[in-house]
């Protein structure tokens, strides 16, 4: 390491810590996504099984499993969750205390 490397904690959030716009929906994004990868995964499903399942295309599935994300908004991921039978619920609340705006969080549970 040279003397002009700086390390600092990190937020919890890569896209913050780069300095990225829209870091929390970026994050977000990048949550659901890894879920819908998960449970592609999970069934042994194929990009062209798993792009049929979902109603979108090989190479969105391709691009979708690598975190390529910039062409799904969070509807669209939304969307691919349900066809994977996933029950998406949104909560919202007051910001807590400790967090310096309010934001968007996402949590995968085992059942509601």
């Amino acid at each position: 390491m040279s003397d002009t490397t700086k390390i600092h904690d990190s937020s919890g959030n890569i896209f913050q810590d780069m300095g990225m716009r829209d870091a929390e929906e970026r994050l977000a994004k990048a949550e659901l996504a890894r879920l819908i990868r998960r449970n592609i995964e999970a069934r042994d499903l194929t990009q062209a099984e798993a792009a049929e399942l979902i109603g979108v295309s090989q190479p969105d599935v391709s691009d979708l499993v690598r975190g390529k994300l910039a062409r799904f908004s969070m509807n669209r991921l939304e969307k691919c969750l349900n066809r994977l039978d996933l029950e998406i619920r949104i909560q919202v609340g007051p910001r807590p205390s400790d967090k310096p705006q309010a934001g968007i969080t996402v949590e995968a549970v085992e059942s509601f």
